[in-house]
């Protein structure tokens, strides 16, 4: 039951709301020592109160469940909060502009850890009128390739794809400071910050 709402989510919303456990429970249409055992980790509500429970407490069932109230704070207006995943069997590359549960060919993808580049997975980044080329020396080999390179601004992220027994390059159209990630198939996700004097 480890995705099972908790008697602690149950009682921290209820004293937020300034409710006793008889109004939540004349709520419910349950007894207020239900809302008790609930509270206490002695029981759980019958998964047809979770809809209404979440109604009275001022949250979604999915808030409910993992006993974290989502609050706004623009936090998906910000692009570079995003995270990367790659399927290890197709090499499909998605992104979220959060956590989120993400599977491809079968298998549940975990985001991928930018690091900062060493000698070998390093790009040049040079500006050239209105965009930046990226480039890099990085092996294009069937085995040892770059997949993808990404540039990340506040606002938007452009991916570009890179093939095996290809260049090791692109080009973006040059939109201010930001971030630029690329994926090596052996080695992982790294990442170069992108100024706006470049």
């Amino acid at each position: 039951m480890d995705h099972y709402v908790t008697g602690a989510t149950i009682r921290a919303l209820r004293e937020k709301y300034r409710m006793t456990q008889a109004e939540l429970a004349d709520q419910l249409c349950v007894s207020d020592k239900a809302i008790s055992k609930w509270e206490t980790g002695r029981g759980f509500p019958d998964v047809s109160l979770l809809e209404p429970l979440g109604k009275a407490l001022h949250v979604s069932v999915p808030e409910l469940l993992c006993g974290q109230t989502i609050v706004n704070r623009n936090r998906s207006a910000n692009m570079l909060k995003s995270l990367f995943y790659v399927c290890p069997v197709c090499g499909n590359v998605l992104f979220a502009r959060g956590d989120a549960l993400i599977s491809c060919c079968g298998i549940q993808l975990p985001a991928l850890d930018a690091e900062e580049p060493d000698e070998m997975h390093c790009m040049n980044v040079q500006r050239v009128e209105d965009e930046i080329y990226v480039s890099s020396d990085h092996s294009m080999g069937k085995d040892h390739y770059l997949s993808f390179a990404a540039y990340m601004t506040p606002d938007r992220c452009e991916i570009k794809a890179l093939y095996p027994e290809g260049n090791a390059e692109a080009r973006f159209f040059f939109r201010g400071t930001g971030w630029l990630y690329y994926c090596c198939n052996q080695h992982g996700l790294f990442s170069q910050k992108i100024i706006s004097r470049l």
